[in-house]
């Protein structure tokens, strides 16, 4: 769930940029089938820098990230910067309407939902 300061402007780029399949439900609800997820746990920066504890993160995933970085750039998303190595992946972060950001990345691991799993 995004809590946005522009509810209206999410969802079209949700819909319209990041292209998520949805159901209109009525009165400007948009739900964005997202069939697949990863969850992982970061420590905090015992330095204190952000974020603090109790924050979230959201990230997409993508198979080419440097195709995708373009697609997107192409539909007119504001990515910073360029892709980075962070070793479980390459990743670049964005912004989307309402206060939001959220990280692209393409993982350098075999996602476990996608792996074969052993017969018996």
């Amino acid at each position: 769930m995004f809590y946005s300061s522009d509810a209206a402007a999410t969802r079209a780029f949700l819909r319209d940029v990041l292209r998520l399949p949805f159901t209109d439900v009525g009165r400007g609800w948009l739900i964005f089938d997202v069939p697949e997820a990863d969850l992982g746990v970061h420590p905090i920066d015992p330095s204190g820098k952000p974020p603090a504890p109790g924050s979230h993160g959201l990230s997409f995933y993508c198979d080419d990230i440097h195709a995708t970085v373009a697609e997107l750039r192409g539909r007119g998303a504001q990515l910073d910067g360029e892709v980075e190595d962070y070793g479980y992946g390459f990743a670049i972060h964005f912004a989307m309407p309402g206060e939001i950001r959220v990280q692209l990345y393409q993982p350098k691991y075999e996602k476990s939902s996608r792996a074969p799993r052993p017969a018996g």
